[in-house]
């Protein structure tokens, strides 16, 4: 799967020159997720017709699969448009492109500079996390801590999602006593199997950017299907009444003085 593409004239016959646009429309979908035609189009400064086009030889060589848009979306007049998904084929293909470059590129920086370069690297790579965090929640106050990080991770093409976790016994303030921040894609999986520090300055982020301990419970990059991230809330801290002042006699009095 090459993304190769040519360029229709009006006799249908094809000529090189499509595939940097359709790499633009893959990694727009990669990027953002599950995307309409129109979505495409205004993304990317392209008339519906092209990125019809674009589309149609996607599905046809696997990279792309159309889907129902999902019940909840905004419905107008008319049938609801289809969303376009990235598959696991087309992702692979795409990732592949990077990630040998990548890992070539941290493997010299491990020589050169050593394990600290490749931490230092890793933690620059996630100045997002903090960054971010701090602005959605300060647009969306009423987030938990794990939905308003995922949807950080989710800007950046982690796809994230959150989940409670019943079985857990539940905190004083009624909530479930943790959360699990799910990532279902990692755009650095691969890397991050040879590179862990990817994975592991990820987690420190997250810890720090909540001020607590959390624990990486799974990761895509050592064979695991979903990233996940258990996020423990914090005990609700009982107020105590303050002690009565041990001076009984005048409040004006002063204690200690000759």
């Amino acid at each position: 799967m090459e993304f190769e593409g040519r360029r229709e004239g009006q006799s249908g016959a094809a000529v090189p020159g499509d595939q940097p646009t359709r790499e633009r429309v893959v990694r727009s979908i990669l990027v953002n997720g599950p995307s309409t035609a129109a979505d495409l189009a205004e993304r990317l400064d392209l008339t519906p017709a092209a990125v019809r086009r674009h589309l149609d030889h996607l599905l046809g060589e696997g990279a792309l699969e159309a889907r129902d848009p999902r019940p909840t979306a905004t419905r107008g007049r008319g049938r609801p448009a289809k969303v376009f998904a990235i598959t696991e084929a087309g992702r692979d293909h795409f990732d592949q492109q990077y990630d040998d470059l990548a890992v070539q590129a941290l493997r010299y920086l491990a020589e050169t500079g050593g394990d600290e370069a490749v931490q230092e690297f890793a933690r620059r790579r996630v100045a997002f996390v903090e960054r971010d965090y701090a602005i959605v929640t300060a647009a969306e106050p009423d987030l938990t801590p794990a939905e308003a990080l995922a949807k950080v991770f989710s800007s950046e093409g982690y796809a994230a999602s959150v989940r409670s976790l019943p079985l857990l016994h539940q905190g004083v303030d009624g909530l479930a006593a943790a959360e699990q921040l799910c990532q279902q894609h990692c755009p650095v999986s691969h890397v991050a199997h040879e590179f862990p520090q990817l994975c592991e300055a990820e987690t420190e982020a997250i810890g720090r950017v909540l001020g607590r301990h959390v624990q990486r419970l799974a990761t895509i990059a050592h064979g695991d299907g979903v990233c996940t991230t258990c996020i423990p809330h914090l005990p609700v801290v009982e107020k105590v009444a303050p002690r009565p002042s041990r001076n009984h006699g005048d409040p004006h009095q002063k204690v200690g003085t000759r």
